[in-house]
């Protein structure tokens, strides 16, 4: 899953969303030098990802883009699933994606000083181009793929990958939402135990 999915699932704790959100970037126990809330966050961003890679509606379609993008097949179909989770935003909170992001940019800003390097390098494109409400259309997973296309050189060709998305779209989606309902049980679940 990507940004949206990951902070979303990270239930109403502010500094769960952000040791979540910014977890890609932590490595190994580097975590443990972070207040208690933001650890949560990082173990349950490593959960999401290990259960994700292995759910078999997950690798489904993942199968369907792994000719033309081969290992990057997963970090597109994470965003794709990002995309369904915007667009379809009112089935899953009360919250509009607009206040409910608004709201964690505002989180980002307040907690400044404990965000790793990498985080406060990317929160100022982050919030200028609002990727997490961009998500809701195909163009706005374009912008993203494309710049996420550019940082390997075009050597991904994740800029291609929305015509798959449109081609597929039905069948993303209701693989999105077989795998969401799982994926936000399993979530719960594990930040109980956290």
């Amino acid at each position: 899953m990507n940004f949206l999915a990951h902070i979303y699932l990270s239930g109403d704790n502010d500094l769960i969303k952000i040791g979540n959100f910014m977890a890609d970037g932590i490595r190994g126990k580097h975590f443990e030098k972070y207040p208690l809330e933001i650890q949560k966050g990082i173990v349950l961003h490593r959960f999401i990802d290990t259960y994700t890679d292995a759910h078999p509606v997950f690798r489904e379609s993942t199968k369907r883009l792994h000719q033309n993008y081969h290992h990057y097949s997963g970090v597109i179909v994470d965003v794709f699933y990002d995309h369904f989770l915007a667009k379809n935003w009112s089935n899953f909170s009360g919250e509009s994606l607009v206040d409910f992001t608004e709201n964690f940019y505002q989180s980002l800003r307040d907690n400044y000083n404990i965000l790793s390097e990498r985080t406060k390098g990317m929160m100022p494109y982050m919030i200028e181009y609002n990727w997490l409400v961009s998500y809701q259309t195909v163009e706005g997973i374009s912008r993203i793929l494309t710049q996420m296309d550019s940082r390997t050189k075009n050597e991904s060709k994740m800029r291609f990958s929305p015509n798959e998305l449109v081609a597929y779209y039905s069948e993303f989606e209701q693989e999105f939402t077989t795998f969401f309902e799982d994926l936000r049980i399993e979530s719960k679940l594990k930040l109980i135990t956290l």
